[in-house]
């Protein structure tokens, strides 16, 4: 909420912002809207985070089986370059991505599908690529440890 309030104001004075800055911003939330204020709106944002997380997990896991033949419990780590490739992959797909296509592209046309779209491809799918290369490396080191040792 407070990210968000602060990025909602509007005007090139910043003395006439509402919000001076995050300390301040939670202040006055709290102040105004009470400690549960902090979290309006938490609901939806859980609920659009899980969907998105469980598309990503899911492309990951699609990328890792087609470009790398990675099974589950098939001992197999991949390297950090392979993890970065899958994770980036997989930054890129989302739910529902062809309906998105057709309603964006029917209310706004062919140019409005790129809106956006830079910023959006500098900070997602690196972001995914490193997630990714740093977890799988993680989750090897565990299953070596503890799973694949327990059983010998």
């Amino acid at each position: 909420v407070v990210k968000i309030r602060l990025q909602q104001q509007k005007g090139s004075s910043p003395e006439l912002f509402k919000y001076k800055g995050p300390i301040h911003s939670a202040r006055t939330i709290i102040h105004e809207e009470g400690i549960f204020g902090l979290w309006a709106g938490a609901a939806p944002t859980v609920m659009r985070n899980g969907t998105n997380q469980a598309a990503m997990f899911t492309a990951k896991n699609a990328f890792d089986v087609i470009l790398w033949k990675k099974h589950e419990g098939d001992q197999k780590v991949l390297q950090p370059w392979q993890s970065m490739i899958s994770g980036f992959l997989a930054g890129t797909a989302g739910p529902g991505m062809i309906y998105a296509i057709q309603t964006i592209y029917a209310e706004e046309g062919l140019q409005a599908l790129w809106k956006g779209l830079l910023p959006r491809l500098m900070r997602i799918p690196p972001g995914q690529a490193i997630m990714w290369a740093v977890a799988d490396q993680i989750i090897g080191l565990y299953e070596r440890r503890y799973i694949y040792s327990a059983a010998s």
